[in-house]
């Protein structure tokens, strides 16, 4: 008689595991990518408070400069400067989210999920749209702050403000995943490209200040930068413009970083080992 041993068994029990576990649909994976990586902010919910304090301090000792600047006009100056704090939060929020994807690596955990039966394009999409969550609970914390001192909003214009900075950050978090991905081994250069690009992607979209008296190449730039139409359709979208030219040369920009920012995650996280 044929006898199987043990260790037979289980490699053949394995196997038949191995073969009967199919990807289940690329829906059914990215949900179950969103509910895994929005579970530590279930758990710790004052974290996406917390993060907020750059853009509170922004608003908070950059506004009355603006503000003397304006000649007193606090109103004024709130419809100009909170929408450009709100891609603030988005560019902020999205840039650092390759943080994680590095700490992961570093542990292993992030290897263990590539072998999972999920799809690779999953993997990326599931975590970008995690990042939308507290994009859009931070982008409302800071309205409602701002509205006591004077902010108008318009409530559809927020709700569609908020949809397009959804959509840039789902494209500008995948960037952040691939950046990590790419500097899996040495996350210092992570933090240095970070830093450097950051920073005069924010200086030249005006959200800050306006670029309309500095000097020509700065125009050149903000004219090339997304961000630059960002903000200008947040400020119409904020006062309930819907009509104006800026809003759709800000919903451009956002699809267009959100669909080259998942072309280049996804295909970086297919490539990854």
């Amino acid at each position: 008689m044929n006898t199987i041993s043990p260790a037979a068994a289980v490699v053949d029990s394995t196997e038949r595991q191995a073969a009967s576990a199919r990807p289940t649909g690329f829906a059914h994976d990215t949900a179950a990518v969103f509910v895994r990586e929005s579970r530590p902010l279930v758990r710790d919910p004052f974290s996406v408070v917390f993060s907020l304090v750059q853009p509170l301090v922004f608003l908070g000792l950059f506004g009355p400069l603006l503000v003397g600047a304006a000649g007193g006009d606090v109103a004024g100056t709130l419809q100009w400067f909170v929408p450009g704090i709100l891609v603030m939060v988005a560019l902020f929020g999205t840039a650092s989210t390759g943080a994680n994807l590095l700490f992961e690596m570093q542990t292993g955990s992030h290897e263990r999920t590539l072998v999972a039966p999920l799809s690779r394009g999953a993997l990326l999409v599931g975590r970008a749209l995690k990042d939308v969550v507290p994009l859009v609970i931070q982008g409302t914390i800071v309205v409602l702050v701002a509205v006591p001192f004077g902010f108008g909003v318009d409530a559809a214009g927020l709700i569609a403000g908020l949809a397009v900075l959804g959509v840039f950050g789902v494209g500008f978090g995948a960037l952040s995943y691939s950046l990590a991905l790419a500097c899996r081994n040495r996350d210092w250069m992570f933090w240095m490209v970070h830093q450097t690009l950051l920073f005069p992607l924010m200086i030249l979209s005006g959200m800050l200040l306006p670029l309309d008296d500095g000097p020509e190449w700065m125009r050149v730039v903000a004219a090339a930068n997304p961000l630059s139409y960002l903000v200008g359709a947040e400020r119409a979208l904020l006062a309930g413009d819907f009509g104006d030219a800026d809003v759709a040369g800000g919903v451009v920009a956002a699809i267009a970083t959100c669909a080259v920012g998942l072309a280049v995650g996804v295909r970086a996280m297919r490539r990854a080992r």
